[in-house]
């Protein structure tokens, strides 16, 4: 009797196991399925001039914190489909079109070329390193959460106070700080599939591309501010 417990505990454990690195396996796949959208919206963008509200930067911001929220709630109702596949490319693709406004301002520069391919190439070995971690270490990163949460919050509050200072120091400080929050976040969010607090690959998805295009625009402002040239 005990032998058969055992073995039924070792076959429910091997499941789990097997789970958790599919949830990981698809979330990477969609993942990179995700930055076609994600690039074709930036070029259509930068070549189009694309901005939601030119001018009105404090409405600007409301209007795509509205727009993206909408695609939060709609891929989160339909996470269990092929909808919700469709609406995180959406998603992807509005995304890159906001990405346009930064990538403007990066080819402004005589080097902007070489500063975007920079805080790519960041962003990537950030990503990969700490991704890395997350998926073979047998630590617990859930206490990160709360803290990850807080900070999030702060910094958010202090990106919109800044809207109206235009505070350049502030600037470039916030951007230091996203940059370790969203780092956390890679942590917390990969780690989070592999221990299994995240089942569903499509939310587990958005988790991460979240965190790899934050940490990519707050680099990316950092290398204009420090090393971009003026011909």
């Amino acid at each position: 009797m005990q032998d058969q417990f055992q073995i039924h505990s070792a076959a429910a454990g091997q499941d789990i196991a097997l789970q958790q690195n599919r949830v990981l396996r698809n979330t990477y796949l969609l993942l990179g399925v995700s930055m076609a959208p994600t690039i074709l919206g930036a070029l259509i963008g930068v070549q189009t001039g694309f901005g939601l509200l030119p001018g009105r930067p404090f409405l600007s911001f409301l209007v795509f914190l509205g727009i993206a929220f909408a695609f939060f709630w709609g891929i989160e109702r339909t996470k269990n489909s092929g909808w919700g596949v469709a609406l995180l490319l959406g998603f992807t693709f509005f995304m890159g079109l906001m990405l346009s406004g930064i990538l403007r301002a990066a080819l402004g520069f005589s080097n902007g070329g070489t500063l975007i391919a920079m805080a790519a190439g960041g962003t990537g070995t950030i990503f990969l390193v700490l991704s890395s971690i997350a998926a073979t270490t047998k630590r617990d990163f859930s206490f990160l959460g709360k803290f990850l949460f807080v900070g999030l919050i702060l910094a958010l509050v202090a990106m919109v106070a800044n809207i109206f200072f235009m505070i350049p120091a502030l600037s470039l400080a916030l951007s230091g700080v996203c940059i370790l929050i969203f780092s956390g976040y890679i942590l917390y969010d990969i780690n989070r599939i592999v221990h299994g607090g995240e089942t569903n690959y499509i939310t587990a998805t958005l988790a991460v591309y979240l965190d790899i295009y934050n940490i990519f625009v707050h680099l990316l402002n950092i290398l204009m501010a420090l090393s971009g040239e003026r011909d």
